[in-house]
């Protein structure tokens, strides 16, 4: 097969087992030649090996190695660097890269086939923050037992430095070596599995970061030249380029046998071509047995890609109106919810997107019509990564909002037919922040702190320079280390995320696999009634009032699954109050 054409799934970037040998190989077309410097093991000293030049582009060699071997590429000017494919980091992401056999691994779970999509209920958790992976190892019973039925790891991809979201990677193939090996990750996975949980990991493929990407060293035309906010745009038309992430995708997939992934800010992308093509060679690699789910975050809220090609998208909509009844917060991105929102969320619960061609406070139309969709394309939440880390101080929703508030929106979000998503503390009602942290030096690190500074001029609350410079540093330790959510669990909200996860198990997910979205009205400022149709002739009802009134509603026991809040004489819907209903309706 030629290297210029995907015409299967077999491995093209990475070294390649061949006998007792292994072929490196590498796409750089900006190069006239190219050197593999290769080491057995840590310590020894590195060969030279001349590199072949197929005439498109493609460099490769065959040679004699065993998993542990340490090498690099040596371009003609000198500069050794790592294999943008490398499956392993001998330390940091400026070092040399690891051979390893992802072969050799042996699987406790092997029968694991996943879970059903209607079964879903995620928590978002960042590996580096626990601990690494057997940091999160530890966690994993006792979220199972909660009622999680997912975790869902921030990107794990290698990153410069010890402490990162993970949106900064620069080789993607690599497991990040602080958190641990590649067969420390497998081990996670494993030990999930075998506790009946999925395992979904972030991948970012419309970005490298700042500091560490060897791709435009090795072939400029990788980049489109285009400028986005994170630097040069990546060219998914170059055939190379496509395949080399359908190929990390398929890593995931295969050789760590992850239930999912979810690809980060895909409006980036803007190149449906590859995106369908990349959710097709996903499915087929995973074939009929087997419960594979993918996730989009896009800002273009297009329905299509979920029509048949990607699982589910995360509903940012659902989140920032949610967000904006419970604090009233409206500066940024929220000032579009800030209008009507009692309407939009009627909207959102009704059809799952707010936008759905609708004109943005620019006159700008957004997102396509969703309500075709089953309930179950929509992902929705109070809290992520994003919402409580892009925060200026990292704060939590708990600390934002009344409490009886709160619950009421956690009803909402637990027991609606939309897949629900935590972040990690929430369950169990933390409070410490997640700051927003990196592990840059030098230059790089001043002008990551002092940008992220800038970024908040605009909101009132850091309108000074004083306060600005109080927004904590990214690349102090310390920042990292204050975002460790667990130090003081409250047994009280997590009795109650178990209660009500416990009714979605009984009485939701069952029925989920053909329910369709019904219809929701607006009861007063703050209050929605809104209804789904689920199998078997049940039909769910949610009054929700996130608003300062009572609002007239004819409140019943009849199938009453859950009510938080009180409930006057009347019967009218209290403020901050939610209440649910089961009902057969044939």
């Amino acid at each position: 097969m030629s290297h210029g054409q995907h015409g299967s799934d077999a491995t093209r970037f990475g070294p390649e087992p061949t006998g007792h040998s292994r072929r490196f190989a590498l796409w750089a077309p900006g190069v006239e030649t190219l050197t593999l410097k290769l080491a057995p093991s840590k310590g020894a000293s590195f060969s030279s090996h001349t590199m072949h030049d197929d005439g498109e582009g493609w460099f490769s060699v065959d040679a004699d190695c065993a998993p542990g071997a340490l090498y690099l590429f040596q371009l003609p000017d000198g500069r050794e660097l790592p294999d943008p494919a490398s499956r392993a980091q001998d330390d940091d992401v400026f070092g040399a890269s690891v051979v390893i056999d992802h072969a050799t691994y042996q699987w406790q779970n092997a029968e694991w086939h996943g879970r059903p999509w209607a079964e879903t209920v995620i928590l978002e958790v960042h590996a580096g923050v626990l601990g690494g992976f057997s940091g999160v190892r530890s966690y994993l019973a006792q979220w199972a037992a909660l009622g999680i039925t997912a975790i869902e790891l921030m990107p794990v991809n290698a990153v410069p430095g010890t402490r990162n979201w993970g949106y900064d990677g620069v080789l993607p193939f690599a497991v990040e070596s602080s958190y641990g090996t590649p067969d420390d990750f497998k081990a996670l996975i494993d030990e999930a599995h075998g506790l009946g949980l999925m395992v979904f990991l972030d991948v970012v493929y419309n970005h490298f970061g700042p500091d560490g990407n060897v791709w435009p060293a090795f072939a400029p035309s990788f980049f489109t030249g285009r400028d986005t906010p994170w630097g040069n745009a990546i060219d998914f038309d170059n055939p190379n380029v496509s395949a080399f992430f359908i190929e990390n995708a398929l890593m995931w997939v295969n050789d760590y046998r992850l239930d999912g992934l979810r690809f980060d800010a895909v409006h980036a992308i803007d190149n449906d071509g590859f995106l369908n093509t990349l959710s097709e060679k996903l499915q087929a690699a995973a074939g009929e047995r087997r419960h594979l789910h993918l996730m989009l975050e896009n800002e273009r809220n297009s329905a299509s890609l979920l029509e048949t090609a990607y699982t589910a998208q995360w509903n940012d909509d659902v989140h920032n109106v949610l967000h904006h009844l419970l604090t009233g917060e409206q500066e940024g991105y929220y000032s579009e919810y800030a209008h009507a929102p009692t309407e939009k969320l009627a909207r959102a619960l009704a059809s799952g997107f707010v936008f759905q061609g609708h004109e943005t406070n620019d006159g700008t139309p957004r997102g396509e019509s969703s309500s075709h969709l089953t309930p179950t394309a929509f992902i929705n939440f109070l809290q992520n990564h994003d919402q409580i880390g892009n925060r200026a101080l990292g704060e939590r929703l708990i600390t934002l909002t009344d409490g009886q508030a709160l619950h009421a929106a956690t009803a909402l979000l637990l027991l609606t037919p939309m897949i629900p998503m935590l972040f990690m503390g929430e369950e169990c009602g933390a409070r410490q922040p997640f700051l927003f942290f990196t592990d840059h030096r030098g230059e790089l690190a001043d002008a990551v702190r002092e940008g992220r500074r800038a970024e908040f001029a605009a909101f009132s609350a850091f309108d000074s320079k004083t306060a600005r410079n109080a927004i904590p540093d990214p690349n102090e330790p310390g920042t990292f280390a204050a975002s460790f959510p667990y130090d003081q669990p409250d047994e009280n909200w997590a009795a109650r995320y178990k209660t009500l996860l416990s009714l979605r198990h009984q009485h939701i997910m069952p029925y989920l696999a053909d329910c369709r979205f019904g219809e929701a009205r607006v009861l007063g400022d703050g209050a929605v009634v809104a209804s789904w149709h689920l199998a078997e002739g049940r039909q769910l009802t949610v009054a929700v009032n996130l608003g300062c009134d009572d609002v007239e509603f004819s409140l019943t026991r009849a199938g009453l699954l859950y009510q938080t809040g009180d409930v006057g004489e009347s019967g009218a819907l209290s403020p901050n109050s939610c209440t649910v209903w089961l009902e057969h309706t044939s």
